[in-house]
């Protein structure tokens, strides 16, 4: 399984920046967080440094990675984040998320999508859970791809994400202004501004133009 640390490195042992570089690929030094130690970490810390830092940090196998993050991203997120929650709450779909949305996807494994959609069928009586980390794959994932970002971290996450029953996953990249759209780790189809993206059979109906995420970054 992708969230796996090599085999041959001691778990007792702390991993050094070669184990690390190898495991998350030559992301910013920063993003790792050393304290508490690699792989000691735990969902309460998450919670904590959110809480006392405003960061927002991913768990992985013990290992705080905080999230990069930007103007641009979070507009274009946000941009989504709207159109998703019109078309989600008038049809009474279930629930949409934005940038905290911590979700335990697995064990020792806490993921924030930039935006995700949970269906009404995956949420326990249909309810908005109570839990600051609530144990759950929603249907959609976006990431919304920023410049701290690596091949190896975003090839990681999506093995992750549906093997944790994600059904519809989509990376947005600002810069290439694209929107790659998975419908399962090996199938997916790329998008340009002058296409449209759809909610496929996650949330048929759902259209919004890709030029609409991106309308006025370049001026």
């Amino acid at each position: 399984m992708s969230t796996v640390l090599d085999a041959t490195c001691d778990r007792k042992a702390e991993p050094t920046l070669a184990d690390l570089s190898r495991r998350f690929g030559p992301m910013p030094s920063w993003r790792i967080r050393t304290a508490p130690p690699p792989r000691t970490a735990t969902e309460a810390d998450v919670l904590r440094i959110y809480n006392d830092e405003s960061r927002l940090c991913e768990l992985v196998d013990g290992i705080l990675v905080e999230k990069d993050a930007a103007y641009e991203e979070s507009v274009i997120a946000g941009r989504l984040l709207t159109a998703l929650n019109i078309f989600v709450i008038a049809r009474k779909l279930g629930l949409v998320t934005g940038e905290a949305g911590m979700i335990a996807i697995a064990p020792r494994l806490v993921r924030i999508p930039d935006v995700a959609f949970v269906s009404r069928k995956r949420l326990q009586a249909g309810k908005i859970p109570t839990q600051h980390i609530p144990r759950l794959g929603p249907n959609l994932a976006v990431e919304v791809i920023s410049r701290g970002n690596t091949d190896d971290e975003m090839r990681t996450k999506l093995d992750e994400y549906f093997q944790a029953g994600v059904e519809l996953v989509w990376l947005i990249f600002p810069r290439l202004r694209t929107v790659e759209v998975f419908t399962s780790r090996e199938s997916s189809v790329t998008l340009k501004v002058s296409q449209t993206l759809t909610g496929g059979e996650v949330l048929p109906g759902f259209r919004v133009k890709v030029r609409t995420l991106f309308a006025g970054l370049d001026d």
